[in-house]
């Protein structure tokens, strides 16, 4: 594993890079110091660079978000989410586990966003005893136990949950607050099916590499805060991976540490995650 500072070592050693959103380009109101012009010295060295994020919004609305934030999104290849993934599942419908879903849903979103669902065939109920499914998009800013009582009514019809956003945890600008996955996997505590779409499951990957033809696993670098989905979801697919060690694991690796603690740090989270970056970055900055 080697040790970096910044992003320069790695601008030209790779074709492609997968870059994360939350907790590498900005904390959800604010741009991360230097993630600006980190993401531009990528572009400058030649790499096509796709923004692969977790978000259950669909990709339009996050690259307005990328761009009131000031990122240079025109010159991206591409922006990836999981929201948006899910959108063309629930559309396309290819195969089981779409098939099977139902059109009747109970939908958990953020501020009110219907963009996940808009121009599906769905019916979007309140009751879930009239529901087909579940699906879990976001946690409208509640915590993941305060949606507890709706997913113990849906797992006693044994209704499964569609959960276009796998990360338990985002980073904010007041700490870290909790995310669909950490429902998800409540639910699946209970016994309930989870049908997940983003990192790091395979199919949000198959959507980056079909942006990228004749590009293979192995001339791509994925770049993310999260051992447990930007790296390991990544490095089941060939790709080299590269960890932030100022996101989500801040407190085990991250700044004000010292080489010890954040060498004993990263070597739990390996072991609890079972994976292990290519690369540990200080923070994404040039």
């Amino acid at each position: 594993m080697e040790l970096l500072e910044d992003i320069v070592p790695l601008a030209r050693r790779y074709r492609a890079v997968l870059v994360d959103q939350w907790g590498v380009l900005h904390d959800g109101e604010r741009a991360v110091p230097g993630a600006r012009e980190a993401l531009e010295v990528l572009l400058d060295a030649g790499a096509r660079v796709v923004l692969l994020s977790n978000s259950g919004r669909r990709a339009a609305t996050n690259r307005r978000r990328l761009e009131e934030l000031g990122f240079a999104v025109d010159r991206l290849t591409g922006i990836v989410t999981s929201g948006e993934a899910a959108w063309r599942f629930l559309r396309d419908r290819p195969g089981r586990p779409w098939t099977e879903l139902g059109r009747r849903c109970v939908f958990l979103t953020m501020a009110g966003d219907l963009g996940p669902v808009e121009g599906l065939d769905l019916e979007l109920v309140d009751d879930i005893d009239r529901a087909d499914f579940l699906f879990v998009s976001g946690l409208d800013g509640r915590s993941a136990e305060a949606w507890r009582s709706l997913a113990e009514a849906a797992r006693a019809r044994d209704l499964p949950m569609l959960c276009s956003n796998p990360d338990k945890v985002a980073p904010s600008p007041t700490g870290f607050v909790d995310s669909p996955g950490l429902l998800a996997a409540i639910y699946e505590e209970m016994g309930g099916r989870v049908i997940y779409v983003g990192k790091p499951h395979a199919p949000i990957y198959r959507a980056c590499l079909a942006l990228l033809p004749g590009i293979e696993p192995a001339e791509i670098l994925a770049i993310g805060d999260s051992i447990e989905h930007d790296i390991k979801g990544a490095a089941a697919q060939g790709m080299a991976t590269c960890l932030v060690a100022s996101g989500i694991h801040a407190a085990e690796i991250g700044p004000g540490l010292g080489a010890s603690e954040r060498a004993a740090g990263l070597e739990r989270l390996c072991r609890r995650y079972g994976a292990r970056p290519d690369f540990l970055l200080a923070a994404f900055r040039c």
